[in-house]
Formats: C-alpha cells, sequence, structure tokens
C-alpha cells in the first residue's frame, strides 16, 4: 500500500467513524467503485491501526470527560461517574452478543451488497431527519435507554447503517439531552473498539512487515487527525440540529447505490 492510498483510506476513516454517513457502507462502495484491488490491499493490520487511531482521538477529545469519569469511579460511591460506566457497560451488551453469535453472518454481508448498502443509508437518513426535528432537552441517558441505544448500536453493524448517526438519533429520539446524546454515542464506541482490537491482536491473525511501518504511521496520523476534526464538528452540528445536512447526503449516496446495484444486476 503506498502513501497516498494509506492518507486517503486514514482520513475516510478518520471522518466516517464519527460523522453519521456509515464507515462500513463506504467502504463497501468503495469496492464496488474502486474494485477489490485498493481495499484489498488493506490488510487487518491497517484496520486495527486505523481503529486505534479513531479510539484516541474520541480519548483526546472527551479527555477531561474522561479523567473526571475515572476519577468519580475511584470514590467507590454510586455517584454519577460510576452511574454513567455502567451505562456505558450496558449499552455494549447488544453489540458483543451480536459479535459473539453473530460474526460469521455479518461478515456475510460485506461483500460488496451494493444494494443492502443503498438502503440502509436510507434507514440513516430517516433517522437523522426524526432526529433533526426532535426538541432539545435536559434530559440525561438513563440506564433503560443505555440498553435501548446499545441495540440500535448492534443493528449498526449492518454495512449502510451509520453507527453514530443510529445511536445520536435513538438517544434524541428518546428524548435525551441532543449534547449529551452525542458524548454519549462517542464515549460508548471506545471500549468496543479497545475490545475489538484486542480480540485481533489475540487471535493470531496480524502479521507485521517492517516495510509497511511507514504506510501504517502515516494512516495512523490521517486517522487521527480526521477524527479529531470530525468528533468536534459532530458535536458542533448535532447542537445546532444540521443532522439534516448528512441525511440528505445519505439519501443521495443511498439511491445512487440502489441504482447502481439494479443496474448492474
Amino acid at each position: 500500500m503506498d502513501i497516498i492510498d494509506s492518507i486517503i483510506l486514514g482520513i475516510i476513516q478518520g471522518l466516517t467513524e464519527f460523522l453519521p454517513v456509515s464507515s462500513s457502507g463506504h467502504l463497501e462502495l468503495g469496492k464496488a467503485i474502486l474494485g477489490d484491488n485498493l481495499v484489498a490491499e488493506e490488510s487487518l493490520l491497517f484496520t486495527v491501526v486505523l481503529h486505534f487511531a479513531t479510539a484516541l482521538s474520541t480519548i483526546v477529545v472527551f479527555r477531561k470527560d474522561i479523567l473526571d469519569l475515572i476519577k468519580g469511579a475511584l470514590k467507590f460511591k454510586w455517584n454519577d461517574d460510576l452511574q454513567f460506566i455502567t451505562k456505558i457497560v450496558i449499552s455494549m451488551i447488544p453489540a458483543v452478543l451480536v459479535g459473539l453469535f453473530f460474526e460469521k453472518q455479518l461478515e456475510q454481508l460485506f461483500g460488496g451488497s451494493v444494494l443492502l448498502v443503498g438502503c440502509m443509508l436510507i434507514v440513516t437518513a430517516i433517522l437523522l431527519f426524526m432526529a433533526d426535528k426532535a426538541k432539545d432537552t435536559n434530559k440525561k441517558v438513563s440506564f433503560k435507554n443505555a440498553f435501548i441505544i446499545g441495540i440500535s448500536q448492534a443493528i449498526a453493524m449492518l454495512p449502510g447503517i451509520s453507527r453514530s448517526g443510529a445511536t445520536i438519533s435513538t438517544s434524541v429520539l428518546l428524548g435525551n439531552d441532543k449534547t449529551k446524546a452525542a458524548r454519549f454515542s462517542f464515549l460508548m464506541v471506545v471500549p468496543l473498539i479497545f475490545g475489538k482490537i484486542a480480540k485481533d491482536v489475540l487471535s493470531g491473525d496480524l502479521t507485521y512487515d517492517s516495510g509497511n511501518f511507514t504506510s501504517l504511521s502515516i494512516g495512523f496520523i490521517a486517522a487521527f487527525v480526521a477524527g479529531l476534526f470530525a468528533c468536534t464538528w459532530m458535536i458542533a452540528l448535532v447542537k445546532k440540529s444540521k443532522l439534516s445536512y448528512f441525511a440528505i447526503y445519505c439519501v443521495i449516496v443511498g439511491l445512487i447505490a440502489i441504482a447502481f446495484a439494479l443496474l448492474n444486476k
């Protein structure tokens, strides 16, 4: 993989991890449009590196929140911080169960299914439109809400369903404060990303070639910087109720994908 490919893939991963347009959906569309040559060269190690970069960018953006949560939890009292961490754990349950028991079935959906991606992008657009019209409140995420949002995160494993779009929209539609919804959405995925990275590392499937060090490093930097920008921007957009812009984008790309799939049957 050359440097240009690393930069492009890093930027795509960094942006689409946080913006509600589905990173997995765009990857599938990229396979269909560009062919498998470019994307197939992306090794499991490169994927792990990019995911680590976006997880790290989340930690940087929410560093104060994370430190406060850790300090609060270390008091070993049932305070707001420990409750928030518990809600994060609860939200992970659906995705963990789906990942453990339906991993092979999910992998089969990531085989250039452009029609599925197009339809799921339309679903994402509908969710974003609905969330954009929801009234803002001061309500924080409850334990029950955390599990429901976790279900939407599990559903977002389908290519074309945006994880951030699904979780933020679900949270807002449940009546939660938009800023709190975005904060919860981004923090809830960090443990899952690190868990997936640990699983890939322990699986023994990762192979490292020192000749790829430059590509890996540049891809990491590109994903990290793009992630910082996208995460910060997304929080501001949710506050200002600008999700409809991404909804329109998802509709356009979704319709193009559906047309592309039908014309190439």
